[in-house]
């Protein structure tokens, strides 16, 4: 198990994330925050970066608006950014740090961009996903 494992097993706990999976091996977690709306989010350390990802929703219908949304709203995204699954059936957030100097000020603001991402576009992910 890595330091930089370590470290952000240490900070998630920190910022009160429960570990629902953990793969030391593969450096990997499977966290959740039921308040803030996130679930299954997986949290992969694969050095030099840490890889935030979860699924948001699938794509029943695939039309410009949805997407031309998507794109619009990802330029108003704090930190990380809506990304197709290579089949552009399923959109995820994802988020990219840098492992060697993270520091958890870094990893909370990103993981807070997710959870205000769901507050405010909540409405339109849901919309989306019918």
């Amino acid at each position: 198990m890595s330091e930089n494992f370590k470290k952000v097993k240490a900070f998630l706990q920190e910022l009160e994330y429960t570990i629902l999976q953990e793969n030391s091996d593969e450096e990997l977690f499977v966290v959740e925050k039921d308040d803030a709306g996130i679930t299954n989010l997986i949290i992969d350390c694969e050095d030099p970066i840490v890889i935030i990802e979860g699924v948001l929703f699938d794509v029943k219908t695939k039309t410009t608006e949805l997407f031309e949304s998507l794109l619009k709203k990802n330029r108003e995204i704090i930190h990380g950014a809506f990304v197709l699954d290579e089949t552009g059936t399923k959109v995820f957030f994802r988020d990219t740090l840098q492992l060697e100097n993270l520091d958890l000020n870094e990893l909370e603001a990103s993981l807070n961009s997710l959870e205000l991402l769901l507050s405010e576009y909540a409405t339109e992910i849901i919309e989306f996903s019918k």
